[in-house]
């Protein structure tokens, strides 16, 4: 043999067929007196029909991937072998999964709670075609979604808590201006989109297109300098002395915008003016960034799973959709399996045992 050889693989899918087991019970007749006894099946397995891993599967097709019910069951029968559940049997796989993520939905909302910051947005969701809110509060190991009527400070707080005590980033909507604006980050990326979509609205040479055009300019200054951060180029400090003009480039800005004749500029200004201190948030706190990126990244998913679905046709479908879309972001954050995570979950609720452990070990 001369040196290595050469490597060829091919990778195939073996045959996959669901196993059934049968579980037969028997009645017997005593010799003596004739007393009939007839056998019990166990709790466990008088209950279900479809297993545990089985279970799992279906809801990770339809949560994960949003694969419509339809889809589902065909899925089911033509790859699997599996008799085609009724629709009936995939809302209850649904609902039995919500039941079994309950704990681990309460400590992942105990955990983003108690963090010190958090990435918060909201997106529409539908509950028999009436408006309702989906929130999300995501931490670099954790994400939280809750369903609810509002969009306003109380959806907020039923999101993170009262009294949260972190940092929170956020766009400018109103809802969050209750919350301490020395520990809140507003969002760039949103701003240089109102920077752009100002730019965008005037005539050519319009006070609005001409400080639209300046404002992407600061913005574009701000990240290439977080970049270089983030690239481990700057310091701290660095960072600082580098954000240090634009800082006061937008000063100068804010003051031309207010003094415009146009309607837009102005408008814009006071609200920066209103939130200044919160643009520069993540130069005071080490871990704070300076966009949304992360809940905007979290709701993603489920503003796609949304148009697919058509929302949702119950509260019981609401709590399921909360619970399954929080677990679902946590187990991605954290690198882990999904399907493996969720059918230790319902095998644990099945027998009466704790849930798995959703939040990273210390």
């Amino acid at each position: 043999v001369v040196g290595e050889p050469t490597r060829h693989q091919v990778i195939e899918l073996p045959p996959v067929r669901a196993t059934v087991t049968e579980h037969r019970a028997y009645t017997l007749a005593c010799p003596g007196c004739g007393t009939h006894t007839h056998a019990r099946l166990p709790a466990v397995v008088r209950r279900h029909h479809f297993g545990p891993r089985l279970a799992a599967f279906a809801v990770t097709l339809m949560s994960r991937f949003r694969l419509s019910r339809r889809n589902l069951r065909a899925l089911l029968a033509d790859l699997l072998d599996v008799p085609a559940p009724a629709v009936g049997t995939t809302q209850a796989f649904a609902e039995e999964t919500s039941a079994a993520l309950l704990a681990p939905y309460q400590d992942v909302r105990s955990a983003v709670r108690a963090s010190p910051c958090a990435w918060v947005d909201e997106t529409s969701w539908a509950l028999r075609g009436a408006m309702r809110w989906l929130w999300t509060a995501t931490t670099p190991t954790t994400t939280l979604f809750r369903l609810g009527r509002r969009r306003g400070t109380r959806a907020r707080e039923l999101l993170l808590g009262r009294h949260y005590a972190g940092i929170i980033t956020t766009d400018r909507w109103r809802a969050y201006d209750t919350h301490p604006l020395e520990r809140r980050q507003i969002c760039w990326a949103h701003l240089k989109r109102n920077f752009q979509g100002l730019a965008d609205s005037g005539a050519v040479g319009s006070d609005s297109a001409r400080l639209g055009a300046w404002g992407v300019r600061e913005a574009d200054r701000l990240f290439h300098a977080w970049h270089q951060y983030q690239r481990g180029e700057l310091t701290r400090v660095a960072l600082g002395a580098e954000i240090a003009p634009v800082r006061r480039g937008m000063r100068r800005l804010l003051g031309r915008m207010s003094a415009s004749d146009e309607k837009r500029p102005p408008s814009l200004a006071r609200d920066l003016t209103r939130l200044w201190e919160g643009l520069w948030t993540f130069l005071r706190h080490e871990g704070v960034e300076p966009t949304n990126n992360r809940a905007e990244r979290a709701l993603r998913h489920p503003v796609i799973w949304r148009k697919t679905s058509f929302g949702s046709a119950s509260g019981a479908g609401l709590r399921a959709v909360e619970r399954l879309l929080t677990v679902t972001e946590t187990c991605r954050q954290q690198q882990r399996n999904v399907f493996d995570y969720l059918t230790s979950a319902i095998d644990a609720h099945r027998t009466g045992a704790p849930a798995p452990q959703i939040l990273p070990a210390h």
